[in-house]
C-alpha cells in the first residue's frame, strides 16, 4: 500500500480555518512528508470561494494557492517525493497549456509528476470563472475532450484537434512527459469517471464511498480496462480519504465530527454519499482501527491511500496528524 498527503493548497475554509497556511509553508511540509516516507504530496484546485464557505466565514477570503506552482516548488526541494494534482480541473484550465505545464513539470522533476483530473466539485466555481460558457457547457463533456486532446499532445508529433469546446491546429508540443506512459489519474466515483480511468488512466482517484460500492467499482474498473484491450491491472486504484488519528476510536470520531470537513461533506450532498458512513468509510480511528481499515482496503484492491486529507485547526495539528499516521499506520507503520 502506498500513502500520500494532500497539501492544503485550497482547503482554507473548506477543511481548515481562515487563515491557515502561508505560501512559505508548502516546501517544509513536502520535505517533512519525504522524510516520513510518504510516496508523494498532492494538492487540490480552487479559484474562488464557495458559497457555503462565504456563509460560514463572512468577510473572510480563503487563500487558494495555484496548484502547479506549489507542486513545482515542492518537487524542486525534494529528491524522491512524487507530486500530484487531486484534482486539477481542465474545465477551468486550457487543456493545451495544462498539457504543456504537466509535461514540463514531469521533465523537470525527473518523472515524478502525477496528473489527476476531474470535473470540479462546485459548478458555482466554474460559473464564476466562465459565466458565459457555464450557461450551456457540460463539464463532463469538456473533461472527455480535454483528455483526448492532452493524450494527442502527449503522444503525437503534431496535433490538430477540433472539438465542441477545444481546438488546436498543427501544434508541435515538446517536451513530452518523461514517464512512458504519462501518469494520468482521472478522478471521481461515478460510472463516467471509471470509464475515463479504464480508457486513459494509469490510475483512478475516487473520493471515499461506502466500501461495498467501492469494491464494486474496483471490479468494474478491472473489467472495463480489459475491455479496452489493456492489462486489467494497469490502472492503480488510488482512493482519496480523510484521516483523523486518536488514542481511541471515540476520540478520533469526536475530533473528526468537530472539524470543518463535515460542513464540506454536507455541501457535496448532491453526490449521493451516505454521510452516516463518512466515519467508518474514512481513515478515522485509533491506530488499531486504522490498521484494520487499511488491511480491508488492500483486500478489496486499493493500492494507494492517495492525497490523504488531514482536517485540523492549526498547521501544527496538521503536521502532528501527518507524523502520527506515518508512525503508526502509514509509511512507517
Amino acid at each position: 500500500m502506498k500513502f500520500s498527503v494532500c497539501l492544503p493548497t485550497g482547503f482554507e475554509g473548506v477543511m481548515h480555518p481562515i487563515p491557515f497556511v502561508e505560501a512559505t509553508d508548502f516546501v517544509p511540509l513536502a520535505q517533512l512528508c519525504e522524510r516520513l516516507g510518504y510516496d508523494g504530496v498532492w494538492g487540490n484546485d480552487h479559484i474562488t470561494t464557495q458559497h457555503y464557505v462565504e456563509q460560514k466565514f463572512p468577510g473572510k477570503v480563503p487563500r487558494f494557492y495555484e496548484l502547479m506552482t506549489v507542486l513545482s516548488f515542492c518537487a524542486a526541494a525534494t529528491t524522491r517525493l512524487r507530486v500530484g494534482t487531486a484534482l486539477a480541473v481542465p474545465a477551468m484550465r486550457d487543456p493545451l497549456w495544462l498539457a504543456k505545464t504537466a509535461a514540463t513539470l514531469d521533465a523537470m522533476s525527473g518523472g515524478r509528476f502525477d496528473l489527476g483530473v476531474g470535473i470540479g466539485a462546485y459548478r458555482e466555481e466554474f460559473a464564476a470563472w466562465a459565466p458565459r460558457l457555464a450557461k450551456t457547457a457540460h463539464r463532463g463533456e469538456m473533461l472527455d475532450e480535454a483528455l483526448a486532446m492532452m493524450h494527442a499532445l502527449f503522444t503525437q508529433d503534431r496535433v490538430t484537434f477540433d472539438g465542441k469546446y477545444y481546438a488546436c491546429r498543427d501544434v508541435a508540443m515538446a517536451p513530452k512527459p518523461t514517464q512512458k506512459p504519462y501518469s494520468l489519474y482521472p478522478g471521481g466515483h461515478n460510472l463516467a469517471a471509471v470509464q475515463r480511468a479504464a480508457k486513459w488512466g494509469t490510475g483512478w482517484l475516487p473520493g471515499w464511498r461506502p466500501w461495498e460500492e467501492l469494491a464494486e467499482r474496483i471490479q468494474l474498473l478491472r473489467r472495463l480496462t480489459a475491455e479496452q484491450g489493456r492489462d486489467p491491472m494497469a490502472v492503480e486504484v488510488a482512493v482519496q480519504l480523510s484521516v483523523t488519528v486518536g488514542r481511541t476510536m471515540e476520540e478520533a470520531e469526536a475530533r473528526y465530527m468537530a472539524s470543518d470537513l463535515v460542513a464540506h461533506r454536507v455541501s457535496l450532498s448532491y453526490t449521493g454519499r451516505d454521510l452516516s458512513k463518512q466515519v467508518v468509510a474514512n481513515l478515522v480511528g485509533s491506530p488499531d482501527v486504522l490498521r484494520e481499515k487499511i488491511a480491508g482496503l488492500a483486500a478489496m484492491g486499493v493500492q494507494h491511500c492517495c492525497a490523504l486529507m488531514f482536517p485540523a485547526d492549526t498547521l501544527g495539528e496538521f503536521r502532528e496528524q501527518v507524523e502520527w499516521f506515518a508512525e503508526v499506520c502509514g509509511p512507517r507503520g
